[in-house]
């Protein structure tokens, strides 16, 4: 059973979750959802090399605690996609609401559109595992706000600016955000700083620009001949000096 077709019109999302994992016990490679309309936690605690290939508009948290899958969505995405992910890929054809990539720790996201507030809160990372979030389009506040870990690259290709808001990293204490361009000191968050970019920094993120290419057909090289801001801790207790120690 390598292809599975399922109709998700007016299902609820408790059975088309179960009819995701069925397909899976069966041996499913792929599996296509059509008429897909706000059913959440799509994909969630999946485990394997199983592609999930989705038309419409998933509800909150696809993706939650998965772990090797790959998810494409042909539509836009509401809350949390990649909420605690483990492992596994998932490319959005589109935008996506708040939180994105909540607490990911393995593997990636790529969204060809804008994000909303607080895109990458609290990612983080262990020994090998690095979870990336790329976002083509722009970030609203608070972007990588407690982040503990993971690469974070926002682009601004259909933007003037990636982000022009406030909380940019506030209380980050691990991992790096990549924006395009230039950034405003004011609209960094506690504990947050600008960093040196060179010609290191810029090999680290060249591959996920490349995948990033790929998925959505940019032309790559033109990205990655343009200036990057590099965000990361400032120091490893970024609100220290918040608490009285005796």
């Amino acid at each position: 059973m390598p292809l599975v077709h399922i109709d998700a019109h007016d299902l609820h999302y408790s059975v088309l979750n179960q009819q995701i994992r069925e397909a899976v016990a069966g041996g499913a490679e792929e599996i296509e959802i059509d008429h897909v309309l706000g059913q959440r936690f799509i994909a969630d605690g999946l485990k394997g090399k199983v592609t999930l290939i989705i038309h419409g508009v998933p509800g909150g948290d696809l993706g939650m605690f998965m772990s090797g899958p790959t998810c494409i969505v042909y539509g836009n995405c509401e809350h949390a996609p990649g909420n605690t992910m483990d492992a596994g890929s998932i490319v959005i054809h589109g935008g996506a609401g708040d939180a994105v990539a909540h607490s990911m720790r393995g593997g990636s996201i790529f969204v060809r559109d804008s994000i909303g507030y607080r895109g990458g809160i609290h990612m983080k990372e262990y020994n090998r595992k690095r979870p990336v979030l790329v976002v083509g389009g722009s970030a609203r506040a608070f972007l990588g706000e407690y982040m503990a870990g993971g690469l974070l690259v926002v682009l601004g290709l259909r933007e003037e600016k990636p982000i022009d808001e406030r909380g940019i990293g506030s209380g980050i204490h691990g991992g790096e955000i990549y924006l395009r361009g230039s950034v405003a000191e004011r609209n960094l968050g506690v504990g947050a700083t600008i960093k040196p970019f060179g010609e290191e920094e810029r090999m680290k993120i060249l591959p996920c620009i490349r995948d990033f290419s790929h998925h959505f057909g940019i032309d790559c090289e033109k990205v990655m001949a343009d200036h990057f801001t590099r965000i990361g801790p400032s120091s490893s207790r970024p609100f220290a000096n918040m608490y009285v120690w005796e």
